[in-house]
């Protein structure tokens, strides 16, 4: 079985979910996309993963403020407006029927190609958007359980060839990562920088918890995760120390406590890495806590 911070409960559901494609709701089956796409022939596009959590998209404004930086930063012109997609990520949403434990993904690329190549002068339509809604419920066993990693000689790019902050549809280093990952043995992979200092994860940011301090990266060479972004937040708010800055699996290996976050998962317990425990190997006090306030924002997120 398949174990990681993106487990999801079963729902047979999703087998029928309605598919957004440019203004038409495709049912899954028939859900398709043109070969001369740019995500698909060069990996060209931008995306962004959201929830849905009683009726409320969460933390919507951050996800569209990244998805519309990404864009920027390579150059695409969005021919729609942040109201319009919205609009249409909730008719998505409706079309299914969908309330809570909901993930939705978000693609854009930059369009459909004349011919294969990486000229985006070549493009002969507008941005291509997808969205996918499905029913998904992270898995309960996997939070509680923890994951496993192993760090990874593909290091995160610098960013002057690859900006690591840009949710990009180019994702091969991490595939690579992810696949040396789960041949050690491991569920998912951590990341160095290109200076050796621990970075991120293969699609998680990555904290430790050492002496009652939080540790987790510059922020350099990770994506720049929306529930990074959160626990730093929440650590403010609570007084309790959290530091962005270099350090190295000197520092990781010694740790209390380690976990992962992000979007779907929320904050999810590391017990080992590269074959070593963690702390006591379990689901740390420390990391509970901070889990708790995380649904506490969510909880306030919903109110508003």
């Amino acid at each position: 079985m398949i174990h990681g911070t993106h487990n999801a409960v079963d729902d047979t559901r999703n087998q029928d979910i309605k598919i957004f494609i440019n203004g038409e709701l495709l049912p899954r089956k028939d859900a398709k996309i043109s070969v001369f796409d740019s995500g698909y022939l060069v990996g060209d596009g931008v995306w962004e993963a959201l929830r849905l959590h009683n009726g409320k998209l969460i933390f919507l404004d951050l996800h569209l403020n990244r998805l519309w930086q990404g864009a920027t930063t390579i150059g695409m012109t969005l021919d729609f407006s942040r109201e319009e997609l919205t609009e249409n990520i909730w008719k998505t949403i409706k079309a299914n029927d969908m309330h809570d434990d909901v993930h939705i993904r978000v693609m854009v690329t930059r369009g459909i190609k004349k011919t294969p190549s990486q000229d985006p002068r070549l493009t002969i339509s507008g941005p291509n958007v997808v969205i996918i809604a499905e029913h998904k419920k992270a898995s309960p066993e996997s939070k509680e359980n923890g994951i496993t990693l192993f760090t990874s000689t593909i290091r995160r790019g610098s960013p002057d060839y690859l900006d690591p902050r840009l949710n990009c549809h180019s994702k091969l280093h991490e595939v690579q990562a992810l696949i040396q990952a789960i041949e050690a043995g491991a569920d998912e992979a951590l990341m160095l920088d290109i200076h050796g200092f621990v970075s991120t994860c293969n699609a998680t940011n990555f904290f430790i918890v050492k002496d009652g301090e939080v540790w987790t990266s510059t922020g350099q060479y990770c994506m720049n995760g929306i529930t990074r972004g959160n626990v730093i937040l929440i650590c403010e708010q609570n007084n309790i120390p959290c530091k962005q800055k270099n350090f190295s699996l000197f520092d990781v290996y010694g740790a209390n406590e380690a976990f992962v976050t992000g979007s779907f998962g929320g904050l999810t317990p590391v017990t080992k890495i590269d074959g070593r425990t963690i702390g006591d190997g379990k689901y740390g006090t420390f990391t509970r806590k901070l889990s708790d306030l995380y649904e506490d924002l969510i909880k306030e997120e919903i109110k508003k």
